[in-house]
């Protein structure tokens, strides 16, 4: 499994995925950070980006935190 960072701006006006320098994608949603809308859209987005299946992205840090660590298969 192949672990990757995440910076996720909830409330954008578009949904869209950029990488920065480091590596860090940072996720634009606009889904409200509320009952887990944020993170359910943030699965479903990098699911569609690295072209897998939703059940296997895993949160593995950062279940409350813009912040999160997820876990993709490589």
């Amino acid at each position: 499994m192949q672990k990757v960072k995440l910076r996720v701006i909830p409330r954008a006006r578009q949904n869209k995925i950029d990488v920065d320098g480091n590596g860090v994608y940072r996720i634009h949603i606009t889904a409200a950070p509320v009952d887990g809308a944020a993170n359910a859209a943030v699965i479903k987005m990098m699911a569609e980006y690295f072209d897998i299946p939703k059940s296997q992205i895993k949160i593995v840090r950062g279940e409350t935190s813009r912040d999160k660590i997820i876990e993709i298969p490589e």
